[in-house]
């Protein structure tokens, strides 16, 4: 409960006092530490379960791979994957597949996902292409991207997921032409899409915001807080980066859009409502976005809060203009290009 609450010291503290963990308990503690960013804890706890006698199970190696995943560690998750059957005589299950295609595929390395899913000896699913699918977006890439998004279409055509992934895919490289055909075909199938949003619980009361939701009682309050928010931002260094919208409009209604996101709207009521110096615990369906992530950051340095975010994928704790997960997937692409762009001089 701590540990999806965001309170990962908390979880900590109640771990170091138990007695004799089981492998459940060291599980839940490595898998609090990769939601929360801190990933080699988790991989060193992970080696003091093993120093300790307790037995690692099938879980235990999904908990390692996510805390590889989310650490951009490729050597050491597949180290992991290939150790389950050599060293502990667990058969990996489509679980544990599908943490390898995220790991490939958050570093950046597709072609070696596809090969990797391609020779799978399971029957695949939608998640494992999806994961290939969701890789392909970060990376921007179109080709690999259409050829997986056509494939899940063909095994569902009622989910929504691939058709926006592959739409937001079209769109980040202004392809819109290929943009409206997807948002045609969802509508012709009767395909829609889940809408993002973000909740924050004040008072024990629990408030949802959507984009530019209006909805709110006290919404004039709140825009009139991220305004003043937005100019103090700017006013640190902040600026939006609009390739985030991905509608066709101009430049302007994009930078409105941006900044209406929901968990932003979230992040200003819990500005407005909360004792000074307590901690802003905003979650979000969806996987936050690039632009809210820089923009938070500042809002945690000029407002002075430690600011908890828990998106899709793990938790982010802003706080004095940093992020515990530390940039890690834009540095990952930054060292690729440079790579790639080293092997062609």
């Amino acid at each position: 409960m701590y540990g999806k609450c965001g309170s990962i010291q908390k979880v900590r503290e109640l771990f170091d006092k138990m007695q004799h963990p089981g492998a459940v308990s060291w599980n839940v503690m490595i898998a609090g530490y990769a939601m929360h960013g801190y990933n080699k804890h988790g991989l060193n706890l992970f080696e003091q379960m093993n120093y300790f006698g307790t037995k690692p199970d099938p879980v235990s190696f999904i908990c390692v791979l996510f805390a590889c995943s989310h650490a951009g560690l490729v050597d050491d998750g597949c180290k992991y994957f290939n150790g389950m059957s050599t060293f502990y005589s667990i058969i990996p299950r489509m679980d544990h597949y599908v943490c390898m295609v995220d790991l490939l595929g958050r570093a950046g390395y597709l072609v070696e996902a596809f090969y990797f899913v391609i020779k799978m000896p399971l029957k695949l699913d939608m998640v494992v292409w999806m994961c290939l699918l969701g890789a392909c977006r970060s990376h921007k890439n179109i080709g690999l991207g259409e050829f997986v998004a056509r494939l899940l279409f063909e095994l569902d055509t009622k989910n929504a997921a691939p058709y926006v992934l592959l739409s937001n895919i079209s769109a980040e490289a202004d392809r819109w032409d290929d943009v409206h055909k997807v948002r045609k075909l969802m509508i012709d199938r009767g395909i829609e899409k889940l809408p993002g949003c973000s909740w924050i619980e004040v008072h024990t009361m629990v408030h949802v915001f959507c984009v530019g939701d209006k909805s709110h009682p006290q919404t004039q309050e709140i825009y009139i807080k991220l305004d003043k928010l937005l100019r103090e931002i700017k006013g640190a260094g902040y600026v939006p980066d609009t390739r985030f919208v991905l509608n066709d409009v101009e430049e302007e209604e994009k930078e409105f859009i941006l900044c209406h996101h929901s968990e932003r709207l979230a992040i200003a009521f819990g500005l407005l409502k909360s004792p000074p110096g307590t901690t802003i615990r905003v979650v979000k369906n969806l996987r936050v976005c690039g632009d809210c992530h820089i923009a938070t950051k500042f809002i945690s340095k000029v407002a002075a809060r430690e600011i908890l975010v828990r998106d899709a994928n793990r938790f982010h704790l802003f706080k004095h203009g940093q992020c515990s997960c530390g940039d890690l997937w834009r540095l990952l692409v930054i060292m690729r290009k440079q790579a790639a762009h080293a092997s062609m001089l």
